[in-house]
Formats: structure tokens, sequence, C-alpha cells
């Protein structure tokens, strides 16, 4: 039974939000925290955040497909074969191991995480992380020699990125951005390096969103109507599709300087009109 808390069009908006700013190095879950608040609307809440999340893991697994099913029917072959040098069975390997630290430390914080009063979903920690995260992507912008293909990744590779994908715990900091820049750090090229950062994020979101959608069910969705978590999961779905082709599109000759510009506004943004109590 549908008990809707949102008229449809703010399920919409959110939607596009969290199309638009899942892909790119910006923070969907800070937008997604941020908008609500300027439109006068409160927090949606770290569960449907986590929900719709999962049309934007349709969107890329529709995008990747052939990418899934290559790593995948090659990694089984190269295991038969005990071809652990293999190209595909290192990716699904560097995949496998780069999912383990935010599984692991995700259960470690998780009562942190669950409440959607945490004071890690507060508006100053959003300000202060996604400054934060745009001088570490400076930095693997300027000291990165974006020389690297995703053919040459690794176990290794795989778990450092992981870790950068642990940080987005962190409202702000950004699943696909600090993948991004630490990729680029291992001097991945960059549309590469946001490649794999897509490829790896497939199993984290897909745990959380199911995982949250479980919880929901179990709770009667008394704070969020079904209607709305289909329209939210249906637009983030498309505009997410969209936002994968024009990422990779425009880091095939582009460097991330405008990210890294937009973080630091943002971030600024976030946290004058937080501290001014313009937006709570």
């Amino acid at each position: 039974m549908d008990t809707s808390a949102m008229p449809i069009y703010e399920a919409v908006i959110l939607g596009v939000v969290q199309g638009i700013t899942e892909f790119l190095p910006i923070s969907s879950t800070a937008h997604l925290r941020v908008v609500p608040a300027l439109l006068g609307w409160g927090d949606p809440g770290a569960a449907y955040s986590a929900v719709i999340q999962l049309g934007s893991v349709l969107a890329s697994m529709t995008y990747f497909s052939k990418d899934i099913v290559s790593i995948s029917s090659g990694a089984l072959k190269g295991l038969q074969k005990k071809d652990f040098g293999d190209k595909d069975v290192r990716m699904a390997g560097a995949i496998a191991f780069g999912t383990i630290p935010v599984c692991v430390i995700g259960i470690i914080v998780k009562h942190l995480l669950e409440s959607d009063d945490s004071p890690l979903r507060s508006l100053m920690v959003i300000g202060c992380a996604s400054i934060f995260m745009a001088a570490m992507l400076a930095l693997a912008e300027k000291i990165g020699t974006h020389k690297r293909g995703i053919d040459t990744i690794g176990a290794k590779d795989g778990l450092l990125v992981g870790f950068g994908q642990a940080m987005a715990l962190i409202p702000g900091c950004s699943r696909s951005g600090s993948t991004l820049t630490v990729a680029m750090l291992l001097n991945l090229k960059r549309d590469q390096a946001a490649r794999f950062s897509f490829l790896l994020g497939m199993p984290a979101l897909i745990i959380s969103g199911i995982v949250e959608l479980y919880h929901m069910y179990k709770a009667g969705m008394s704070d969020v109507g079904m209607s709305d978590l289909i329209v939210g999961l249906v637009v983030s779905a498309v505009v997410s599709y969209a936002a994968i082709a024009w990422l990779l599109k425009y880091l095939q000759n582009h460097a991330t300087w405008i990210f890294v510009a937009y973080r630091v506004l943002f971030g600024i943004a976030v946290i004058v009109l937080a501290s001014k109590a313009i937006i709570k």
C-alpha cells in the first residue's frame, strides 16, 4: 500500500539529483541532503538515499553490460586454467578486494550511519568533506601521470581504491569522487579511472540499496511510499545513464579541474549557509 510522504515532483527532483551526482565526482549523498534543505523539504533520509541509488546501479549495469559479461566469463575461464595473471581474473579480483573495505568499515560504523540525525550527515561535515576531497582530487591531477590503462589493474590497486570508496561513507566525500581520486593517484588515465570507479561501485551500491529496501519493507514503508521509490528509481536510472556516458567522454580529453572548483564552491556555500542557519 502506498503511504507516500512526499509529492511526486519531489521524488522526480531527488531522482534527477541522484542521477546527476552519483557518477560525477561531487557526492550524491551530499546533494540529496543539501538540495532538499535549500528547498525547505527536510532530509529525505539515509535509507531513501540508499534505495534510489539502485536506479544508478541499474544504469551502470546497463551501460557496462558488455564489460560485466566479458569480465565474468573471462575470469571464470582464467580461473579454470589457473591463469591468475589473466586481465579478467585480475579485474574481477580488483573489484572483489575493492569491495571489502566499504563492507567491513560500513558494518563497524553502521550505528553512526543508519540514523538520519547522525552527526555524519550534518551540513558542516558535508561542506568540509567536499572541500577536503576537492584538495585530494587536485593533488591527483598534479602528481598522477595518467598513463595506465584499466587492463593493468590488479588486486592491490582494487584494495587501495576500495579504501577510497570507504571514505564515501562520510557524506560529502563522494563514492565516485574518492575512487576516481585514488585511481588517478595510482596513475590511471582519467577516463579509465572513472570506468574502474563505476565497475567497482556496483557491488557496494547493490548491497546498500537492497539492505535499506529490505529494512524499509519490514517497517511497512511508513516513512516513504512505494510510488516515491519507484519514481525516484526510474528517474535516477535514466539520468544516471546519461551522466555516465557524458563523464567518460568528457574525461577522455579534459582534466577534472571543473569538479575541483565546483566542490570547493559547493563546500564553502554549504558551510556559510549552515553557519547562518539558512539551511538546516
